[in-house]
């Protein structure tokens, strides 16, 4: 199989952490995103979303998504679970890798991809404004997510999982959105600092 890469870009990155707190080697594709090689024919007869990251697996099977393709190598190799385990576990990580993709990673992209003049060929129509709307989104959330782990070491509890990646990428991909951890959230700044140290982060 192989894995279609784009860099340094969120989606992308998200599946390489995933596949290092696996152990999983898979062959890598690298796609020049910022020569628009995700709009290249090799991308989109694979995926017509021209997006990243793509499987492609032994049998010409595609997957796109990144958490799909993260919970596909999930079936294939469960330990260490990082989907959570159990009824309830798998329902709390859940919740939580959602809430971080919506609430977070969600928000810190719309303001990107709106007000950098980088992406204004990418994102048409650019709306600053939408951009703009965004950012108190992520702070608020962020100030919800700081009271959340004042009880617990990770994000879904004492656990590292994909809530952790999901919220890891987010909060890097804070700095090219200009967007800043609020003062005072001590909480937040421990678990970034503790997760940004495993050695996955620089998958």
């Amino acid at each position: 199989m192989k894995l279609f890469d784009g860099g340094r870009a969120p989606n992308p990155r998200r599946v390489r952490v995933f596949l290092a707190e696996k152990g999983i080697d898979v062959t890598i594709v690298p796609v020049d995103m910022g020569a628009m090689g995700h709009k290249a024919e090799e991308i989109t007869s694979r995926n017509p979303l021209q997006r990243l990251p793509v499987l492609e697996l032994d049998d010409g099977t595609i997957l796109t998504e990144s958490i799909a393709i993260c919970r596909y190598f999930e079936e294939l190799h469960p330990e260490p679970p990082l989907f959570g385990t159990g009824a309830l576990g798998k329902a709390v990580v859940e919740m939580w890798q959602r809430r971080m993709e919506f609430n977070l990673l969600g928000c810190v992209a719309q303001a990107f991809r709106h007000t950098h003049p980088a992406m204004k060929d990418w994102e048409v129509p650019q709306v600053p404004e939408w951009g703009e709307a965004n950012r108190p989104k992520a702070m608020a959330f962020m100030e919800l997510l700081d009271k959340e782990l004042a009880d617990r070491e990770f994000i879904a509890g004492d656990a590292y999982t994909v809530a952790d990646i999901t919220g890891l990428i987010a909060v890097d991909f804070m700095k090219p959105a200009r967007i800043a951890i609020p003062d005072g959230l001590d909480n937040l700044v421990r678990w970034h600092k503790a997760v940004s140290s495993r050695p996955s982060a620089n998958a």
